[in-house]
């Protein structure tokens, strides 16, 4: 019975990888392609900017609020299932996002299409866990990377040609034939046993273990450390270098060009050599790639900024597919949407401390809160503080990582 089970599972492969990638997509879409329409909706709208700022605020905040809860009713009812909601909710949403009347309502619909985002990035982890081939474990985590950088990168430069070409109506409808591809991809490729039929399922405070707790930690403080390069990088790159705004984004582009590219290999390396030397080597190049920030942008300008992300970035991508991989192998079936869940509040509470707690770090070093007026000195110091904090924080989490691991050995 479970050789058979094993051999559809292995025939629809394919189906399956591209609906849970297609998925994450649109989570990672829903995340970046509104950035770029908010000057337009303060002129459609005739509304101040941090009224419509909430366009984007709304979607972070019901994604990151609803990401335990999804992976807790993908526990109770199914994986499939709550997967399958999770799509038509987002479909639905997104239709309201593109007919919306008002402000108001555009805000509450993106708070809606938050919250399926938050199944399709959560139970989209588990289920790739539960219908992925056991020795391709690692590599099905890495596509997951690669297509989640994907939908990060190319949502900016997506919804301006979308703008462009239609108003900023057409960047939410966009999204709704691509729903509904998924939708159909994962009603018909996704096993009517993935994750179904749970008899029993665990609270919580009992997901939440000892060896679950650092793994998160580490999840965490990598995020923080990736989006410290989004909230910094722009303000160094521009103020520091002198950079216009073109320039500024082609730079910036090379770390999720360089995610997209990093991802798979990322996964088939766990595959091949195991989570934990893979995990090691991840954050040695993530402590690497942030102390080269530190010291080679002001050197080499330019040139050392992406010889920095060169570094950087892989690394992530290498810890990224040896964590979830590590986190989820052996996590009971009972267990992984919730797990997932926490997988992902992680991260995106790493997200935050990056934004808020970084970017504070960053102000402190450059010396003054108006970093328009700073001098290029003021602003590179900034940013050598910043990246320095950043490699004692990496070098912390490796320390954390198998010191702890080492412990767990011992008789």
């Amino acid at each position: 019975m479970e050789q058979t089970r094993q051999s559809v599972l292995d025939g629809a492969n394919w189906g399956v990888m591209a609906a849970l990638a297609l998925s994450m997509l649109l989570g990672s879409l829903g995340t970046s392609i509104a950035n770029i329409a908010l000057p337009v909706l303060v002129g459609a709208f005739s509304a101040p900017f941090h009224h419509v700022q909430w366009v984007v605020i709304s979607y972070l905040a019901a994604l990151t609020v609803s990401v335990i809860v999804a992976g807790r009713l993908g526990d109770i009812y199914g994986l499939r299932r709550m997967h399958l909601f999770g799509l038509g909710l987002f479909l639905l949403a997104s239709l309201l996002c593109g007919i919306a009347p008002t402000l108001w309502v555009l805000i509450a619909a993106r708070a809606l299409q938050g919250i399926g985002a938050a199944f399709l990035m959560t139970l989209t982890l588990a289920l790739m866990r539960e219908t992925a081939n056991e020795t391709r474990i690692g590599q099905a985590m890495g596509l997951l990377g690669t297509v989640s950088a994907l939908g990060t990168a190319i949502g900016p430069s997506l919804g301006g040609m979308i703008i462009a070409a239609t108003d900023w109506r057409g960047i939410f409808l966009v999204l709704i034939p691509l729903a509904a591809l998924a939708l159909i991809l994962a009603f018909i490729s996704l096993p009517m046993d993935a994750g179904e039929d749970r008899t029993q399922t665990a609270n919580l405070r009992t997901m939440i273990t000892g060896s679950l707790v650092p793994s998160l930690l580490a999840n965490c403080l990598v995020a923080a450390v990736m989006m410290s390069t989004l909230v910094v990088g722009p303000f160094y790159l521009g103020l520091g270098l002198g950079l216009k705004e073109a320039m500024v984004g082609l730079v910036m582009s090379a770390g999720p060009a360089i995610s997209m590219f990093s991802g798979v290999p990322s996964g088939r390396a766990v595959d091949a050599w195991g989570a934990r030397g893979i995990l090691a080597i991840g954050l040695t190049m993530l402590a690497a790639g942030a102390f080269l920030l530190s010291v080679l942008p002001e050197t080499l300008g330019v040139t050392g900024y992406v010889l920095a992300m060169v570094v950087l970035t892989p690394g992530y991508q290498l810890f990224q597919a040896a964590n979830n991989t590590a986190v989820l192998a052996d996590a009971p079936k009972d267990r992984r949407g919730g797990i997932s869940g926490l997988l992902s509040l992680s991260r995106n509470i790493g997200l935050v401390v990056g934004a808020s707690a970084m970017g504070a770090v960053f102000a402190f070093g450059v010396g003054t809160a108006n970093l328009a007026s700073a001098s290029r000195a003021a602003i590179a110091s900034g940013m050598q503080l910043t990246f320095m904090l950043a490699t004692l924080l990496m070098v912390a989490t490796l320390w954390m990582t198998f010191g702890r691991r080492t412990q767990a050995k011992r008789p």
